[in-house]
């Protein structure tokens, strides 16, 4: 799998331009028009093998555009999945063409390139490996592919139609967001943001739950999540240079955050964090964070004294 900082999210132009102007609204769901009446809307089961279907839930499982989803919704979407067979240098995307599905990457890579603006030749952007996502922006935003994308070798691909996408993953993605809503207003951190870009971070939360006493954090350990607590209170602790004993070093209490500067610099956790009450937290991981709150990185160096 690669790194994370290879990651690259590309944005159909107009809604590109529009980020970089600042804030935002946020995207009604009208804006999908006919594929939006759920009405309509009569779930898709393609056939296929237990062994397949299983195959296609170990990878949706990884990924983080199904993240939010639950079982029922997660086993809707692999009955609706189609298996595509790949040849070496076969083009599964083309830039400019009209997005009719996603795709999920079961075996082999894929190169993606685009034709810049004042450019002829393509430049490449990413490879995409097994278990990542990739087209679901054309179905977002109903917008033309954005990029092309080419099988390096023989690769097979799991596609999910649009209707689908539109009813069940981009609803997840809705209710999310209106699950954190409330919570997402009282981070300090977030302030700065616009509710689309909140919108895109609660997309990313997964729920975590602690019982008082409970470790969530251990210090020397790998840093691969960001935590937000949502409900109750914790502590971090660590034994100062000089000392003997493990002190008290930080309380945190809802809309508080803490775990990002192992993600910020790469390094082990630098202390204990253990919840003093029952806690309900939601985390994001090292790919959601890079992604996510890059703009928001000095905010987060400015803070580091105060959190761990």
């Amino acid at each position: 799998m690669q790194e994370d900082d290879d990651y690259v999210e590309i944005l159909p132009e107009d809604l590109a331009k529009k980020r970089a102007k600042g804030p935002r609204s946020s995207v009604s769901a009208e804006a999908f028009g006919e594929f939006n009446k759920k009405e309509n809307f009569k779930a898709r089961v393609v056939p296929k093998s237990a062994d397949a279907k299983q195959a296609i839930m170990d990878k949706i499982a990884n990924s983080f555009m199904f993240s939010g989803l639950d079982e029922k919704e997660k086993q809707i979407v692999v009955d609706a999945m189609e298996e595509k067979k790949c040849f070496k240098k076969e083009t599964v995307i083309t830039e400019g063409d009209e997005g009719d599905c996603l795709y999920v990457v079961a075996s082999g890579t894929l190169s993606c390139s685009k034709i810049f603006k004042g450019q002829t030749d393509p430049t490449f952007l990413k490879r995409y490996e097994a278990g990542e996502a990739f087209g679901e922006l054309a179905l977002l935003y109903n917008a033309p592919r954005a990029a092309t994308i080419c099988s390096d070798g023989e690769s097979i691909l799991y596609a999910l139609d649009r209707a689908t996408f539109n009813h069940i993953v981009k609803d997840a993605a809705i209710r999310k967001r209106e699950k954190y809503e409330a919570f997402l207003a009282k981070v300090e951190l977030l302030k700065t943001m616009d509710d689309y870009e909140r919108s895109a971070i609660s997309e990313a939360f997964q729920d975590a739950k602690y019982e008082a006493g409970d470790t969530i954090i251990k210090q020397g350990d790998e840093g691969k999540l960001m935590y937000f607590l949502v409900e109750g209170e914790a502590f971090a602790s660590k034994v100062l240079e000089g000392a003997s004993v493990e002190e008290e070093v930080a309380q945190y209490k809802s809309g508080d955050y803490f775990g990002e500067l192992s993600l910020l610099h790469n390094e082990p956790r630098q202390a204990n964090v253990k919840a003093r009450t029952a806690c309900c937290c939601v985390t994001m991981n090292r790919h959601s964070f890079k992604r996510m709150l890059g703009p928001l990185e000095e905010i987060l160096k400015r803070n580091m004294d105060l959190y761990v």
